[in-house]
């Protein structure tokens, strides 16, 4: 059986925290973890999870700012957003 070691740093990226929850995923679903580990598994991706949750609101709202200073109406005289 195999063991591994969950990370337990801040992930680096979005993507990387993507990345480590599809391994501990698919370590889980095969069976290759002994229990303690599937349960460390468990936590560090709930963590990941929320990570990855936090990170795509952060985003959400940098994209509505930006479409909310866009929306201004935009003045063809001056060429510029009112």
């Amino acid at each position: 059986m195999v063991t591994r070691k969950t990370k337990t740093a801040e992930p680096t990226s979005f993507e990387d925290a993507m990345r480590e929850l599809d391994e501990l995923v698919e370590g889980m679903e095969n069976g290759e973890l002994a229990l303690d580990a599937s349960l460390a598994a468990y936590q560090r991706g709930a963590y990941l999870v929320k990570y990855c949750q936090a990170q795509l609101t952060r985003v959400d709202e940098q994209i509505k700012i930006v479409e909310n200073d866009m929306a201004k109406p935009f003045d063809l005289t001056t060429g510029s957003a009112q």
